[in-house]
């Protein structure tokens, strides 16, 4: 029997990076001490009224276009209701049947390395709730209405995903897009960005199992995890117990990452559920088409094209351009460097720099790009001294050490310290011999046949040219005299 196809539409609930909330004047951050950023209308009491957040809007918006959505002329808000202990009001405002985006995708690689779009049903602006904590032993839970009320943006997918793999991919496209536009962290960790996949499959006798949300899924990892999980539990009671859409109805289910399993919640509500109305403190929102097209115009490159000009104008190799693109910071640094006084440098040499001595100076010390002292011109001036041969590898990394922490300039240090590369026979051709001199047994090993004795006379040489001989002389001088 063949596999089945596996159908996963995702939610992703994103939160958007304003300074206040979504309807109210709070301001939220991640850790601030537990039910202090609270205020009456995210407490709902009675006489308090909502005043939406223009910047939420924008940020939206500027979402939207990314992701290729259209933009509403004129969207409402919905009441969505629900009682949660952590959604105070016991409603949320929400978007129902005019969301602020429709349409649009997210442009993935498929399994077989083949571009794929993922289409977007909606994207919708709506408050999030708060936060619930619950000890071990479920004795005890706690609220923190921190989070109530700060901005959401609602990513719809359509069923269009088909593997965990997929899915990691998409959500990490989707996470690139929002860095990129400055819209979001993005952070799963910090619960600033949740998501939701919803599964099921499609068996070859056109059953269908019953479409599972699985919530609580703190990283991307995970995700992908729990539909793995997912689809060998659905297969699995299809075949055992014959549970497919039409008797089984619609469930939530949790993801227990001590278990690496998804465990049953509840059974899935419907729209009618959540007794949808219009929010009658808030009236409908009328866009603007200049203010569509201003944020149009002010959209970045986005990763994916960016990693294709990484590829095609500049010659990288896939692999580099994903690292460069990964960061919209570290690209914008990439590309700083890259770009000399009389032209662009060599993107290839430039690459190797940033992702070799200045990233492992980062993940080693444990900073970010902006509190080095050294800058993108700086590193660019240590690229030119080692292309053009004024130094060698060896002395432009220990020069690295020194200018990543001081910022001086490097051309400036080679010539205080006499670090230029010596690259005159004479003085070259005397350090091998030398070497050799001083290693007769190296010299007989290499002669009876071990090619790795070489290495500790090429050592001993540039030892006694302190390090800062031309490499490429170097072994030419000693393969003569060998």
């Amino acid at each position: 029997m063949s596999a089945p196809q596996v159908l996963i539409g995702v939610e992703v609930h994103l939160q958007l990076k304003t300074k206040t909330k979504c309807f109210s004047p709070s301001r939220y951050h991640y850790g601030a001490e537990p039910n202090t950023l609270i205020d009456p209308v995210v407490l709902g009491l009675p006489g308090a009224l909502p005043v939406l957040n223009r910047e939420a809007v924008r940020l939206a918006i500027r979402t939207g276009l990314a992701f290729g959505c259209e933009i509403a002329e004129l969207t409402k808000w919905d009441r969505k209701n629900y009682f949660y202990p952590d959604l105070p009001k016991g409603y949320q405002i929400s978007q129902f049947d005019r969301p602020l985006c429709t349409g649009g995708g997210i442009e993935i690689d498929d399994d077989d390395g083949n571009p794929k779009t993922i289409r977007l049903i909606r994207a919708h602006l709506e408050e999030d709730t708060g936060k619930s904590t619950h000890d071990e032993g479920g004795t005890k839970s706690r609220v923190d209405l921190n989070r109530a009320g700060a901005p959401l943006l609602e990513i719809v997918s359509e069923p269009d995903i088909a593997s965990a793999g997929e899915a990691e991919r998409y959500l990490n496209a989707l996470r690139e897009i929002v860095s990129y536009l400055g819209t979001s962290d993005g952070n799963m960790e910090e619960g600033n960005l949740r998501c939701e996949p919803n599964v099921n499959l499609v068996f070859e006798n056109g059953d269908r199992t019953a479409i599972v949300e699985v919530k609580n899924i703190n990283s991307v990892r995970n995700v992908g995890k729990a539909i793995e999980y997912e689809i060998l539990r659905q297969t699995r009671i299809y075949h055992d117990d014959g549970r497919t859409m039409a008797n089984t109805p619609r469930s939530t289910r949790g993801w227990d990452d001590t278990k690496s399993a998804t465990v049953h919640q509840r059974f899935k509500e419907s729209a009618d559920d959540y007794r949808y109305f219009p929010e009658p403190d808030l009236p409908p929102l009328s866009i603007a088409r200049s203010w569509v097209e201003a944020e149009r115009a002010e959209l970045p490159e986005l990763p994916r094209l960016r990693r294709a000009r990484y590829a095609e104008a500049l010659g990288l190799s896939p692999y580099d351009a994903e690292v460069l693109t990964g960061d919209p910071i570290l690209a914008a640094w990439f590309e700083q460097a890259l770009a000399g006084p009389s032209g662009p440098r060599d993107a290839k040499a430039v690459a190797n720099w940033v992702q070799g001595e200045l990233m492992r100076h980062l993940n080693e010390e444990k900073v970010e790009l902006s509190q080095l002292a050294l800058t993108p011109a700086g590193l660019g001036e240590l690229v030119d001294l080692t292309t053009s041969g004024i130094i060698n590898a060896g002395t432009a990394k220990a020069l690295f050490r020194d200018v990543v922490r001081s910022g001086e300039s490097p051309a400036a240090l080679v010539e205080a310290r006499g670090l230029a590369q010596v690259s005159e026979r004479g003085p070259v051709e005397a350090a091998v011999r030398a070497a050799m001199e001083a290693n007769v047994q190296a010299v007989e090993d290499f002669r009876g046949g071990n090619p790795k004795a070489r290495g500790r006379i090429f050592g001993a040489a540039m030892k006694g040219l302190q390090g800062k001989g031309d490499p490429a002389l170097v072994n030419e001088v000693l393969t003569e005299l060998l």
